[in-house]
């Protein structure tokens, strides 16, 4: 059964369906990390991966080639514990690497499902590292395993290494260039063989995803904060549609499909990268600070103390500081020990991460009137519990400021935010929101103002941002969940 499309990619006015999203298993927001011709390419990509955790903490794999053999170590946890020095003595022989670190939702965690995900066939073998979320992934499958393919995971990762090997007689790079058309949604990925390395982004370019060089070989990473840990230079950022391929005579460019509609994930400037890397050629702490002084320019609270919740939204606060002229002051602090709470894989855990992660600094916050600056509030539980905290401290007034607009609507790309009831915002006005977390006011910064301060051209909410969890207008085609659950039953009814 054929999946319906949703007219005009507007979620909104339809009814309360259950949708694509939901299927957790087949979310994930996570980063890659790829070089080409190095001796050390199994060190390098390590660091890399490590600059790169903050991406994904459940799993990590490193795969590597000498040009003859393809080999891979993987498992379920941080960089730093999985790969230790025997772990790193089986990767030394490779001249070429690719890794991934990941987040798992519930129903998507296990072994099988951490990358990258290796092949191997009588012709060669392949390895698949990927980012962002397949909206189409389900169709995909039911149309394969009609065909005789059988999963070995429940990530839609695995979906391109089917579609390559159906690919018909046609050369390897013919075979991957018709495979990714047929993909809808995010997607950054990695596909390296005994022979190259090939680096393809979507055409809407909603993950970000640069091209470096070290020395003699080249690396791509999804952050260009990797490129500064390993001593890359930075040549470029990959284009929508573009698929590059590098291998021992350099590298070159062909598309794949005509870049439309450019779409880079908001929540990338605003909460998911790390701060000193550059999306796009905007500098993620630079257009945090923007967002700080837009919310500043748009609100007037007054207050003795600016606080921001550690680590994303600290950019944010100083800007807010220096665009009120109320002080920032060190009100909370984070125990480095202790992952992001937003993308650990169970609400039960999210909570009590919070308790374990942050401290108030009493000796700041008591008996002032403090202004919390917060990148978001997603599902309201985070924002709560600070409240209290800054309140069990002593704060006399807590006013909570938050450098995005209301998370409406759920993310369909790869972003755990897909369950709509979730969605503290969905079907609650910002005064119940404010009585929800408990907080003397509550403001949020308009999407005008969002687009302004990163830097987007204001010609359309979805021109070169996308903003779908705040506006519901999303930049592809968005699958009907209904017909695609029937599908998904089925499936596991064989």
């Amino acid at each position: 059964m054929p999946a319906k499309l949703i007219g005009n990619h507007n979620l909104k006015g339809l009814p309360e369906l259950k949708r694509l999203g939901e299927l957790k298993g087949l979310n994930e927001e996570c980063g890659v990390f790829g070089i080409w011709g190095h001796p050390d390419a199994a060190q390098i990509t390590y660091y890399g991966l490590h600059a790169l955790q903050h991406r994904g903490q459940e799993g990590t794999g490193i795969v590597v080639t000498d040009g003859d053999v393809v080999k891979g170590v993987k498992g379920e946890g941080l960089v730093t514990e999985i790969f230790h020095s025997d772990a790193m003595k089986e990767l030394s022989f490779g001249k070429a690497a690719i890794g991934h670190v990941r987040y798992a939702t519930a129903g998507g965690s296990g072994y099988e499902n951490v990358q990258p995900l290796v092949f191997h066939f009588q012709t060669g073998s392949l390895a698949l590292a990927h980012n962002g979320n397949l909206v189409n992934a389900i169709q995909l499958k039911s149309q394969l395993e009609g065909q005789g393919s059988i999963f070995q995971t429940s990530s839609d990762t695995e979906v391109l290494a089917h579609l390559i090997r159906r690919g018909g007689n046609t050369s390897f790079k013919d075979r991957v260039k018709n495979a990714l058309s047929m993909l809808k949604g995010a997607y950054a990925f990695l596909i390296m063989t005994e022979d190259h390395l090939m680096v393809a982004l979507d055409p809407n370019g909603m993950r970000p995803l640069s091209l470096g060089k070290l020395g003699d070989a080249y690396v791509v990473a999804s952050e260009t904060c990797a490129f500064d840990i390993v001593g890359a230079e930075f040549i470029r950022d990959i284009l929508p549609g573009e698929l590059l391929i590098i291998d021992n005579e350099g590298f070159r460019s062909e598309m794949f499909a005509r870049a439309s509609n450019q779409a880079m994930c908001m929540m990338e400037y605003v909460y998911f990268a790390r701060p000193d890397s550059n999306i796009n050629g905007i500098n993620v702490h630079s257009a945090r600070k923007r967002l700080g002084k837009k919310l500043a320019e748009e609100i007037k609270i007054e207050a003795d103390v600016v606080t921001g919740v550690p680590d994303s939204s600290i950019s944010a606060a100083i800007g807010f500081a220096e665009a009120s002229g109320i002080p920032y002051e060190l009100g909370l602090i984070k125990n480095r020990y202790v992952g992001r709470t937003f993308i650990q894989p169970s609400q039960s855990l999210r909570e009590q991460g919070v308790k374990m992660k942050l401290s108030p600094v009493r000796g700041v916050v008591e008996g002032k009137k403090v202004i919390m600056v917060d990148d978001s509030i997603v599902r309201g539980t985070t924002s709560r519990r600070i409240v209290r905290m800054l309140r069990d401290a002593g704060a006399t007034e807590v006013h909570v400021v938050i450098s995005s607009p209301p998370i409406k609507n759920p993310c369909f790309y790869g972003i755990d935010t897909s369950r709509r009831e979730e969605l503290i915002a969905n079907d609650k006005t910002i005064e119940e929101v404010r009585k929800i977390i408990e907080a003397d006011t509550l403001t949020f910064l308009s999407a005008e103002g969002m687009v302004e301060a990163i830097g987007g051209n204001g010609e359309g909410e979805t021109r070169g941002h996308c903003m779908a969890c705040f506006t519901g207008n999303y930049p592809t085609e968005i699958y009907d969940d209904l017909e695609q659950k029937e599908i998904k039953e089925k499936l596991l009814k064989k």
